[in-house]
């Protein structure tokens, strides 16, 4: 099947690397899939095989070099009729995150409608674990007005439970995780690539977050473990992860303790190898929802840090993926994690010290992989959507 994939780039990277991750995966599994995206820059060290080039099928340029994947300018699927007059809708439409395609191109699935073959339209939420999802998910919303009037969509939300649609999740993904960094020499000979020389037994930690982030609280307690056992290293992703931790050292000035020669900033990575980068590291804090539910597969401790909303509904949403998250955890683990959650995003204060997450048989760390594998039993997020497809075809 073709399909045809629209994505506006609003929360930072998580909207196209959601998108991307989809596309990737429907892909592999022998699908045509056209993304077409307001804003492709991110795509440039996300996905850096995409190449554009003028494209003398669709009579726009494109981005090529993944194997089944079409990268698309959203504003030609504005200008359809000027620009690429024989570009027809594909078998299956789906919005992320309710971005409202073009009116041009929604004419293009309105004649596919006329001609009795009638476009499959997919409205892709975002990920919650609230219980609204479950009554949500699989309606379907008739249009009333405008270009697409007669025309309908159906709501596919990702989630945590059988009643929704499940997460991204790749085939294979967990035997490359294995293989690729399931050994210590393994891990040690990816790290080096990224020109990190450290020591076989370094404890690891991955920052990426959002502008709000309490770095400097974190960089404090992580310093204050300087002297216990073996080193930790804080892996600095670029934007805020990077420019807090530089404020930090600069506040210290000459007093910046030892571990500030600890904070290694890292260039932007593809996807693939920030999935490496996540099961490399003992303790992963993520921001956003494509790297959340990759924190996920990683079965590493984690801390998320969710995207702030005006209105505060965010608030409930991440105490909703805690209580998903932290399912059977012991009450006083699920306390201390959940503490560090909140604080992290501004939400309580900020606990005196990190639960365990250095030992090998740390809570935390145990409790992590056991919700992994609960995770792992649910089908993935694709192979869902492709059934949802088959059964409404």
């Amino acid at each position: 099947m073709l399909w045809d994939v629209f994505c506006r780039v609003i929360d930072n990277f998580g909207d196209i690397g959601v998108c991307w991750r989809l596309a990737c995966d429907l892909a592999q599994r022998g699908h045509q899939v056209r993304l077409w995206v307001d804003d492709a820059q991110a795509l440039a060290w996300m996905a850096p095989q995409v190449r554009w080039q003028a494209d003398a099928a669709m009579g726009i340029p494109t981005g090529q070099g993944q194997a089944g994947v079409t990268v698309c300018h959203w504003q030609d699927a504005q200008q359809l009729d000027v620009v690429a007059p024989g570009v027809q809708a594909g078998d299956v439409v789906v919005e992320a995150f309710g971005c409202d395609p073009p009116d041009a191109f929604l004419a293009r699935m309105q004649a596919r409608a006329t001609q009795g073959s009638s476009a499959q339209w997919v409205n892709l939420e975002y990920l919650s674990a609230e219980d609204y999802v479950e009554r949500s998910h699989g309606l379907r919303s008739p249009v009333w007005s405008g270009v697409a009037k007669g025309l309908h969509k159906r709501f596919f939300y990702p989630g945590f439970t059988a009643a929704t649609g499940g997460l991204l999740r790749e085939p294979g993904l967990i035997a490359r995780r294995e293989s690729e960094t399931g050994s210590s020499s393994a891990r040690q000979h990816w790290l080096s690539q990224l020109g990190l020389q450290l020591p076989p037994d370094a404890h690891l930690v991955l920052l990426f977050c959002y502008e709000s982030a309490p770095v400097g609280d974190l960089l404090d307690r992580l310093a204050a473990l300087a002297h216990q056992g073996p080193e930790t290293h804080v892996l600095l992703t670029p934007g805020p992860a990077t420019r807090l931790a530089r404020a930090w050292v600069q506040t210290k000035g000459a007093a910046a303790p030892a571990f500030a020669s600890r904070l290694h900033e890292l260039p932007p990575l593809p996807q693939a190898d920030f999935d490496r980068l996540l099961w490399c590291c003992d303790l992963n804090l993520v921001r956003g929802e494509d790297s959340a539910v990759r924190a996920l597969w990683a079965g590493r401790p984690h801390i998320w840090h969710i995207y702030e909303q005006d209105d505060g509904v965010h608030a409930a949403k991440l105490d909703a993926f805690m209580a998903r998250w932290q399912a059977g955890w012991p009450a006083a683990l699920q306390a201390e994690v959940r503490a560090w959650w909140l604080a992290w995003n501004r939400l309580g204060p900020m606990p005196v010290q990190l639960p365990d997450w250095r030992s090998p048989d740390a809570p935390w760390r145990k409790h992590s992989e056991k919700a992994r594998v609960r995770l792992l039993a649910q089908q993935d997020l694709t192979s869902q959507l492709l059934q949802f497809i088959a059964s409404s075809g």
